[in-house]
């Protein structure tokens, strides 16, 4: 096991737990523990109604739950300003993703971004050995080169969200809760009597915390740009709709069409400005690209057999992984699967090991995204 006795170590404290108690055995280890909080987002512009308090990440509550547990264990403790920086890489993306038609993930650009771009580079300042976080990962060393593994929780693994560290990063990031299950997280939380022992987790996107993405959207963007057709598989035209933003695929409720059988949106075509929909069958995709693709191996020389997980909570499901070019790869499910959205993250797994990932593009014959997407091109 590795010691951080004598280490300078800068722990990302989110005022939830799972940093506060990977803060906390760091200090017990011996280790020189610094607190860092990222102040990404204005809550003064978000107006809650009612007065309504809503659970998420990087909130002010939370910003001032992270500083009174590092008074409690008698670190110092910094906050640092990423606004700016939050609002162009991931609010802009997450915007710019709904409005060409796919269905982003914030977190993941966060995590590659702000935490192990941004703060990573704030703990080399401050002559850090290492950078933790309260992820449930794992970062381990063969001897030649570092791996990323799953935590041992399955329920709470986090690997899927990581996926863009380099082999540089890992040598400076640490996961003090990759080896344990959240109980034994919350156990030690008590045991130290951490105030935030039983303290909710986050469920939210940070700067959508009352979950309403459609009225966020219009608010960045406005109303009306993307409305549009709703469109068979076989091209005939159903009705209307009012952005294709307000629509994923794999989208049953809200269509607002009388069919003989269940319909589902299976392609978003923002160009067109037109939702396809089609019965449950054509949902099914055995094929897809992933684009922007970092490797966690040896970057192949051409097909490998791996896991893929398509979304945070898919099981992984045997695959073959085809080379396209540097950056872009072609996925073969062993069985065809539902849900492959553009816009998500794609994480491949040998074992519990990740050895890439990228992002979903489209379906396997379709075109690159801002004209159509996964099961429009069957039209």
């Amino acid at each position: 096991m590795e010691s951080f006795a004598g280490k300078r170590v800068v722990v990302a404290m989110s005022g939830g737990v799972d940093s506060s108690v990977a803060a906390a055995l760091l200090k017990e280890q011996g280790a020189e523990v610094i607190g860092l909080t990222m102040q990404i987002w204005d809550y003064r512009n978000f107006t809650a109604p009612d007065g309504q308090h809503f659970g998420t990440c990087c909130s002010l509550d939370d910003v001032y739950d992270a500083r009174r547990v590092a008074e409690q264990l008698g670190i110092p403790f910094y906050v640092v300003n990423f606004e700016a920086e939050f609002a162009k890489t991931v609010i802009d993306a997450f915007c710019d993703d709904y409005f060409n038609g796919r269905t982003p993930n914030p977190c993941v650009l966060c995590n590659q971004k702000l935490k192990f771009e941004l703060l990573l580079r704030r703990a080399k300042e401050l002559e850090a050995d290492f950078l933790a976080t309260g992820h449930y990962a794992q970062v381990v060393h063969d001897g030649t080169r570092y791996a990323l593994r799953k935590g041992v929780d399955a329920a709470k693994d986090q690997s899927y969200f990581l996926f863009t560290l380099t082999q540089e990063q890992m040598a400076m990031v640490r996961f003090p809760l990759g080896g344990m299950t959240k109980e034994e997280v919350r156990a030690h939380a008590a045991r130290l009597n951490l105030r935030v022992a039983e303290k909710a987790e986050s469920q939210d996107i940070c700067f959508v915390p009352d979950g309403d993405y459609v009225r966020f959207l219009e608010e960045q963007r406005g109303a009306g740009l993307l409305d549009g057709e709703i469109v068979h598989v076989s091209g005939r035209v159903l009705g209307r709709h009012h952005g294709t933003y307000r629509y994923t695929i794999g989208q049953r409720r809200g269509l607002g069409i009388a069919w003989p059988e269940p319909l589902f949106v299976v392609g978003i075509d923002a160009g067109q400005k037109r939702v396809i929909v089609g019965e449950k069958p054509h949902l099914a995709v055995s094929e897809f690209l992933v684009d922007e693709v970092n490797w966690l191996i040896a970057a192949p020389a051409g097909p490998l057999d791996a896991a893929c997980r398509i979304r945070y909570r898919h099981q992984e499901i045997p695959a073959q992984i085809r080379i396209v070019d540097a950056d872009t790869v072609r996925v073969v499910m062993k069985e065809p699967q539902d849900g492959v959205t553009p816009g998500q993250a794609a994480v491949f797994y040998r074992g519990d090991e990740v050895i890439g990932g990228g992002w979903i593009d489209v379906g396997a014959h379709g075109p690159r995204p801002g004209r159509m997407t996964a099961g429009a091109a069957k039209l």
